[in-house]
């Protein structure tokens, strides 16, 4: 997804104190928590939103198409499953 010419909104929904550990580039930064923050993004945007290990962010995903976002996907198995299957020079936490 990320080497096609379609822009990808990266949403990451972990607390900064993760991200410090670990964190995909040029990731948007808005942790759950914050939520309020999330009229900040285009609603028609290709988004994939990712966590941990992907419970926090599916939940995003299912409250940002419940809000009329067209393009919503969760990275399964958060930036875990990431740095274990793409990147293995990502810290794991």
């Amino acid at each position: 997804m990320l080497d096609t010419a379609e822009p990808v909104v990266l949403l990451d929904v972990r607390e900064p104190e993760e991200v410090a550990l670990a964190r995909l580039p040029g990731s948007v930064h808005i942790p759950w928590g914050d939520s309020r923050r999330l009229h900040e993004l285009d609603p028609d945007a290709q988004i994939v939103v990712y966590c941990h290990h992907g419970i926090r962010s599916a939940n995003v995903a299912a409250y940002l198409v419940q809000r009329d976002f067209t393009d919503v996907a969760n990275l399964a198995g958060g930036i875990d499953a990431w740095s274990l299957t793409v990147d293995p020079s990502l810290p794991r936490y």
